[in-house]
């Protein structure tokens, strides 16, 4: 009676064993198809195994110092000291749509970030989404001609047709926003979240914004979270940015709306606020690299802000950009006591 137990142990222990050597041939052949996706991108490469060292796609060091481990996930330059925990990262970054595409297929890599669960809890404030209407007698700008005024104040500000037209700018002519242009913001579904009200008249209070919270993501309808974000101080700055969320003048923490979508889809930063938010600035770039979210910043050649200069001249502040490491936040940090 037991001998037909015996032969079902060991044809199961076989069949695990065949298995387990199918599984190892998927998984090795998963990882070449990944090694030779990232080579692809980066350039050939030495080393064995799971970690392979090719050239900085960063920092561009003749030499290959850039170590990335399959296995794990994560990527390190020797030189520059360039690193993270999500090699999708360096997709993202250095490689084309498609591969993009197939890296996601072939891995489904997510990033684990320490306190990662308790920081999106579920709460009413999170669930809550504000939904406006515009105010009285908003009047469009979008192909109108007729309003002269409101036309050159933009004009002035480097503000064209198509800014007009993508960013949905209009105006007051009457009622409590009157003399001023109207900047409107939409949620994800389309609705509207807030505005800004800047005054194109001689009125001392250069805005009136609605009064209702602004811990929302500004035009999150147009962010694409899987390209670079530049985190800017005002709607008037982001019209010059590609890809741009105004923080209103507030700023960025944990709670905030912007840091948790920003974290959950592990996207790379560019801040770019006002050359005088110094300390600011500090506080943002030291929460995000605390997530290891990788960040760039703006030098400012001048004490000119993003929004007074055209967007040849944010582009190629933008591209110059340098990364922020956590020795270069402390040092700023310290430097500015």
């Amino acid at each position: 009676m037991e001998k037909p137990d015996t032969l079902s142990k060991s044809q199961n222990k076989k069949t695990k064993i065949v298995l387990d050597r199918e599984d190892v041939r998927c998984y090795n052949k998963n990882m070449k198809e990944n090694l030779s996706l990232l080579s692809d991108i980066l350039g050939s490469y030495s080393g064995s195994n799971d970690e392979h060292l090719f050239q900085c796609p960063y920092c561009k060091h003749h030499k290959r110092k850039f170590s990335v481990n399959i296995k794990r996930g994560v990527y390190k330059c020797w030189v520059c000291d360039a690193k993270g925990r999500s090699l999708y990262r360096l997709i993202r970054r250095f490689g084309s749509f498609k591969q993009r595409e197939t890296w996601k297929a072939l891995s489904g890599e997510k990033t684990d970030l320490n306190g990662f669960d308790s920081l999106f809890e579920e709460d009413e404030k999170e669930n809550f989404e504000q939904i406006l209407q515009m105010p009285p007698s908003f009047k469009s700008l979008c192909g109108n001609k007729r309003f002269q005024t409101p036309l050159k104040y933009l004009k002035d500000r480097g503000i064209d047709k198509k800014d007009i037209l993508k960013w949905k700018m209009g105006f007051c002519s009457e009622g409590p926003y009157q003399g001023r242009i109207i900047i409107p913001s939409f949620n994800e579904n389309g609705d509207l979240n807030y505005f800004i009200a800047r005054t194109f008249t001689d009125n001392y209070k250069r805005y009136l914004n609605p009064p209702v919270s602004r811990d929302i993501i500004f035009n999150e309808l147009y962010v694409d979270f899987d390209k670079e974000v530049t985190i800017v101080e005002g709607a008037f700055d982001a019209v010059k940015a590609e890809n741009a969320i105004p923080i209103l003048g507030s700023t960025i923490r944990e709670t905030s709306r912007i840091f948790r979508r920003i974290v959950q889809n592990d996207t790379p930063v560019l801040l770019a606020l006002d050359p005088d938010a110094k300390y600011k600035a500090e506080n943002i770039k030291r929460l995000f690299l605390k997530y290891g979210i990788e960040i760039r910043e703006l030098q400012y050649d001048d004490e000119r802000d993003i929004g007074d200069m055209s967007k040849e001249e944010v582009k190629n502040l933008s591209q110059n950009a340098p990364f922020i490491r956590e020795d270069d936040s402390l040092v700023s940090a310290i430097s500015n006591l």
